[in-house]
């Protein structure tokens, strides 16, 4: 199976055969290899397009949270991982990171 067909199936999109689910899957991990690479300006560009591309896929979401968070955009971080819970509230990854997001934001800058 190919990169992009088991990232669509991650993302549950693999009966979606449009080209923004695929286009979508394909953003997704290159924002991903971005991120794990620290390049949070193309991992957020990467990973704002493809959450416009497929806005239901709640793993999209997380990442984009991670890459903003990485960016120091916490505001903007937990809004992405309030979103990829409410996509998905078994994304255990989503609730954590959103958790996370929540305290820091308590404690202020």
């Amino acid at each position: 199976m190919s990169t992009c067909l088991r990232i669509l199936a991650a993302l549950g999109l693999a009966a979606s055969v449009g080209c923004a689910p695929w286009q979508g899957a394909q953003l997704y991990q290159s924002g991903t290899d971005a991120l794990d690479r620290g390049e949070t300006a193309v991992a957020i560009a990467d990973l704002e397009r493809a959450a416009e591309l497929v806005p239901e896929a709640s793993e999209v979401q997380n990442h984009l949270g991670l890459a903003y968070q990485a960016a120091g955009r916490d505001a903007e971080a937990r809004e992405a991982f309030e979103r990829a819970v409410a996509l998905d509230c078994d994304n255990r990854a989503a609730k954590e990171n959103l958790a996370v997001a929540e305290l820091r934001s308590e404690r202020g800058p």
